[in-house]
């Protein structure tokens, strides 16, 4: 069992997840590692776009080891990928009640929550998980990105997601995403000039990002670039 699960990460690795799936089908239910090696199959199955058969198989885990939060965890993650997000709640909700006393380990899981959270416009939970999230990481660039551009688009402490925003691009100087974020909390907090050349940046490293590129549309109407803009937007659209 040992040796297949190895082989089919080695497969999975050179881009062949059906192999992979393959040489796992042939572990016996009764096997030891069955769990470790059905979850294996998830991640497959999901890499796949096979999402709705991962799902089932992380009911029959969750069912079969009612006490582990992995299962929960990773169905939590499939959900939100497929924008199923107050059912994505749910399933970090059960994550994180079995998994014990809070912990700096558990960061990943109120992250994850609080994007399902404010994906559901349930953001008050979704702020206090992100919060949490921080304070077993502080200097998660992630966390720190999507809380300080959250609060940028509700105009709210906007020095304080400003200084969180730069932390996080630091780490990531070479992030687009971030880079609009910081972009965008500039806008918010009137300073149009510094606003166009991060976002003229974030377009540089995210040229087919229609978020990103709409961003840039709003900065140069903003400082009075009206047909920058209208081109800027016209891309967007094009884009998405």
């Amino acid at each position: 069992t040992v040796a297949r699960l190895l082989a089919s990460e080695i497969v999975a690795n050179g881009k062949r997840p059906e192999a992979a799936l393959e040489l796992l089908g042939a572990i016996s239910p009764d096997d030891p590692l069955h769990p470790v090696v059905q979850m294996r199959q998830v991640r497959l199955l999901q890499r796949l776009n096979r999402s709705d058969e991962a799902l089932r198989l992380l009911q029959d885990v969750a069912q079969a080891h009612p006490d582990r939060p992995e299962p929960m965890g990773l169905m939590g993650d499939i959900l939100r990928i497929k924008r199923r997000f107050p059912e994505a709640v749910v399933a970090y909700d059960k994550a994180i009640a079995l998994s014990g006393p809070p912990q700096p380990a558990h960061w990943p899981l109120y992250y994850d929550r609080g994007i399902a959270l404010e994906r559901s416009r349930q953001w008050d939970r979704a702020e206090a998980d992100f919060l949490q999230a921080l304070r077993f990481a502080p200097d998660q660039p992630h966390v720190l990105n999507y809380l300080g551009y959250s609060w940028a688009e509700q105009g709210r402490n906007l020095e304080r997601a400003k200084e969180m925003i730069e932390r996080a691009v630091q780490q990531r100087p070479n992030d687009g995403a971030m880079i609009d974020s910081l972009g965008w909390v500039a806008m918010r907090m009137g300073d149009t000039a510094t606003a166009v050349r991060l976002l003229e940046r974030a377009t540089e490293l995210e040229p087919g990002d229609a978020t990103v590129t709409g961003h840039l549309g709003d900065a140069y109407w903003e400082a009075g670039r009206r047909l920058e803009a209208i081109f800027q937007w016209r891309r967007a659209l094009n884009l998405k």
